[in-house]
């Protein structure tokens, strides 16, 4: 359960929240799924983020709701709790690899080097996050780490806009892109669900 292959291809951009909010959480949900995508990461990065989250796993039940930001076991097991369907960590120790492995969700951890892929390799998960993407080496970089490991899929994540995400997802080896641009902090402040919508309906068909 814990491979995490169906999620990543749900959609080619996996949209990161964070929701400062709870009343906002389901109307955004819902503006994302209208435009066609049908995922979300929420971020663990504010006090009320695990209230948004079971408002989003109970009312919008069409969109595949993920936690992400999972630092600690404790918040892996808070937001499996309060409905994450899968889980997402900036990096990874073994100590909390070992304790999202033992969930029964799929995990997508974090990574930025060929040592910290093979060390999740060897927990059997061929599907993780890349990040900081841009920081951490952009398309170059996850090309050429796709040359000695072809058969990791990875979500480049963090510093990626719709105008440099079909660099990444040319890439044999991506799957599908994380980012932020979806849901722009402007928009989600005035409630202005319909440019949300509009902004995934253009996400949507990246990588066709």
């Amino acid at each position: 359960m814990a491979d995490a292959s169906a999620v990543l291809n749900v959609s080619p951009v996996i949209p990161v929240v964070t929701i400062d909010e709870p009343q906002d959480a389901v109307p955004l949900a819902r503006a994302l799924a209208d435009g066609g995508v049908k995922i979300i990461e929420l971020t663990l990065r504010t006090e009320s983020a695990l209230t948004s989250l079971k408002l989003i796993a109970t009312e919008v039940p069409e969109i595949l709701v993920g936690a992400g930001t999972i630092l600690t076991p404790a918040q892996a097991d808070a937001a499996v709790a309060a409905g994450a369907r899968f889980l997402v960590s900036p990096g990874v120790t073994p100590a909390l690899l070992s304790s999202m492995l033992a969930l029964d969700v799929p995990v997508l951890p974090g990574v930025a080097t060929v040592g910290e892929v093979m060390a999740v390799l060897e927990q059997g998960l061929d599907t993780m996050k890349f990040f900081p993407a841009g920081p951490a080496g952009g398309p170059g970089y996850l090309s050429a780490i796709g040359a000695p490991i072809p058969h990791v899929r990875f979500c480049p994540t963090g510093g990626i806009s719709l105008a440099t995400a079909p660099d990444y997802l040319k890439l044999p080896n991506v799957a599908c892109v994380g980012g932020s641009w979806l849901t722009p902090a402007a928009a989600v402040a005035a409630k202005d669900w319909a440019r949300i919508t509009a902004l995934a309906s253009e996400a949507a068909l990246l990588g066709r």
